[in-house]
């Protein structure tokens, strides 16, 4: 009987996880290997590979899972990994194994196992120096002393004590350590690279003591407690539990000092221990629910809630917790008055945000063909500027663009968040230019300038002082233009959250670059960027050299300037460079003689209507 029970468990379904932080000698032949040996088990999931190690994520029938282990464990560079097998269900649903990543294999080369910085430009810390780790044991003795107040390894209790959280919100939601007597410090983040951030934020609060973090299964406490150690001695006490929650539920089936259920990033979703109480509740009514099974998302900000099943048929709108810290109401659709579409914004927004107006124009027989009598809703798209531009100037550049595009775009407009000098073109002929200048504009008739990216070289003030033009002007200026996403990553996010949802993105030459890059970074924070498509205009890749070969998979249309478009600020190799990193089987190419602009004359507006009927 008992070995029918192990064989039936062995034909039954599973997943495995495990990462491995090593030198990757030869990334290309690790890909070829995962590809055979993945595909010929059978296995479906996600394989992450970079130059400094794996995270792999991957599920299958047990007896394929195991022979993939007993492949790995015989390969020097897996040497000590904690291979985390577990039995499980099918998924429950096929929208669940989409999301999970369940549905195909796909092996990726990445920069780095998990994204620690939102700047892909960043470099992150050393994972040499990551915290000690705590086997599940040691883990759940030191939370007992600690509770009790008792004495604890002596390079623990040096120090007093606290207990950091290194998920998201929504896996804290429904599970997290309670331990009383001791500080536990819940970041409150939407995602991982959030929390360099936070940690920058709170550093005196963690100064001098004792850290003790846990994340789902480890990977995520590597580069966290790296990053808290490279602050300097006074952070050296950094701790981590080895193997993360799921080793210490398998060591504390009750739960421990562990309560609720350990979310996790595959489809079994959570994973609870004998403890059947529930921690988490339902966004809307507050009853007790931890099920994330229905896959609701925060209408803002796109993150995971709970939502109970009653709540779910009453209410498709959902503002989670974050957000409504932000003073985020549940806003309606724009309405409709004096034939244009107003935005309700929230009143304490500090961004500049401009808004284009633009009027619902349609014939008697176009409003007619539509259900009611009801007007189509227009696709609403950002546009983003271009170096030393603004929102106001890139509305009036882009006004015969609105006008023929009327009928079905309404373009919103914003200012980049570097302000940039004020420059000016001396007078030669004058011996004491200099001595004639302002120092900043006079009588307010300037309108300032901003940037997405800048010269690392420019250093912000709060006086935006004049400053000499360069002589001669350097076309190729935008190269040396590499720092400032960070900021502006986490801008446009703000940015977006705050205001109705966008259908896509428009960027023209350094906007469309910006437009690109935080593309390509929600894709790999998320999965998917938020847009439905982008436009690029006269753009140009912002990174070069990115190992992850991945294209952005937005539906793209990229303009710019033929051989003999005249464009003199933008190659056309540039532009046809950023195209590039998008996936080719849903990305179209405008070339056009016209220089650094975006065309309105036929056939190239037409060409562009073409693009944005599809989203209708």
């Amino acid at each position: 009987m008992e070995e029918n029970v192990a064989l039936d468990s062995r034909n039954g379904d599973g997943v495995l996880l495990y990462y491995k932080y090593a030198p990757v000698p030869d990334v290309p032949s690790l890909v070829r290997f995962y590809n055979s040996n993945s595909r010929s088990l059978g296995l479906l999931g996600r394989v992450r590979i970079a130059p400094d190690g794996v995270n792999v994520t991957v599920g299958g029938k047990m007896s394929s899972l195991e022979k993939h282990i007993a492949v790995l464990e015989s390969m020097s560079l897996f040497e000590g990994t904690d291979f985390k097998l577990a039995s499980c269900e099918r998924p429950s649903n096929e929208k669940i194994a989409q999301e999970c990543g369940f549905t195909s294999l796909s092996i990726r080369v990445v920069k780095e196992l998990v994204t620690f910085r939102s700047n892909p430009l960043s470099k992150s810390p050393e994972i040499l120096n990551a915290g000690k780790h705590l086997s599940a044991v040691e883990f759940h003795q030191v939370l007992h002393d600690a509770g009790n107040n008792l004495a604890s390894q002596e390079s623990i209790q040096q120090k007093q004590l606290v207990l950091l959280d290194a998920r998201n919100v929504y896996e804290t939601r429904v599970g997290k350590f309670q331990t009383p007597n001791i500080e536990t410090l819940d970041p409150e983040i939407r995602q991982y690279s959030d929390l360099p951030s936070w940690i920058d934020q709170q550093s005196e609060q963690l100064r001098g003591k004792s850290i003790l973090m846990y994340c789902t299964g480890g990977i995520r406490c590597e580069m966290a407690s790296a990053y808290i150690r490279s602050k300097g001695v006074d952070f050296d006490n950094v701790f981590q539990l080895y193997g993360g929650i799921q080793r210490y539920l398998e060591q504390f089936p009750d739960g421990g000092y562990f309560k609720g259920k350990n979310f996790v990033f595959d489809h079994r979703i959570s994973v609870g221990s004998l403890d059947t109480r529930v921690l988490g509740t339902c966004l809307i009514c507050a009853s007790s629910f931890d099920d994330y099974s229905s896959r609701c998302r925060c209408s803002h900000c796109r993150m995971l809630v709970l939502v109970c099943s009653d709540c779910q048929v009453n209410s498709k709108v959902y503002v989670c917790e974050l957000c409504q810290k932000n003073d985020k109401a549940v806003r309606p659709m724009p309405s409709r008055k004096d034939s244009q579409l107003q935005f309700e914004l929230s009143p304490d927004s500090e961004e500049a945000i401009e808004i284009a107006k633009v009027s619902f124009q349609m014939t008697p027989s176009e409003l007619s063909s539509h259900p009611d009598g009801e007007r189509p809703r227009k696709l609403k798209i950002l546009c983003l500027h271009g170096f030393r531009q603004n929102g106001s100037n890139f509305k009036g550049r882009t006004s015969s663009l609105a006008k023929k595009l009327k009928n079905i775009v309404e373009f919103t407009f914003i200012d980049a968040p570097h302000e940039l000098p004020y420059i000016y073109q001396p007078d030669l002929n004058k011996k004491d230019h200099c001595s004639s200048m302002h120092s900043s504009p006079p009588d307010g008739s300037f309108k300032r300038k901003f940037a997405w990216l800048i010269s690392p070289e420019l250093s912000p003030s709060v006086e935006q002082d004049w400053k000499i033009a360069d002589v001669p002007f350097d076309p190729l200026q935008y190269r040396q233009q590499t720092a400032g996403f960070e900021k502006s990553y986490a801008y446009l996010e703000t940015t977006i959250s705050r205001m109705c949802h966008f259908d896509g993105i428009l960027g023209f030459s350094q906007g469309a670059a910006m437009a690109a890059l935080f593309c390509k970074q929600q894709q790999k924070i998320s999965g998917a960027a938020d847009f439905r498509f982008g436009i690029f205009c006269s753009g140009y890749s912002a990174i070069s050299g990115d190992v992850d070969a991945e294209p952005i998979k937005i539906p793209s249309l990229h303009c710019f300037g033929s051989g003999q478009g005249q464009d003199r600020q933008i190659a056309r190799a540039a532009s046809i460079d950023l195209a590039n990193l998008f996936d080719k089987d849903s990305s179209v190419i405008i070339e056009h003689d016209m220089g650094h602009i975006i065309p309105t004359r036929p056939p190239y507006i037409d060409q562009i209507k073409g693009f944005l009927s599809q989203f209708l």
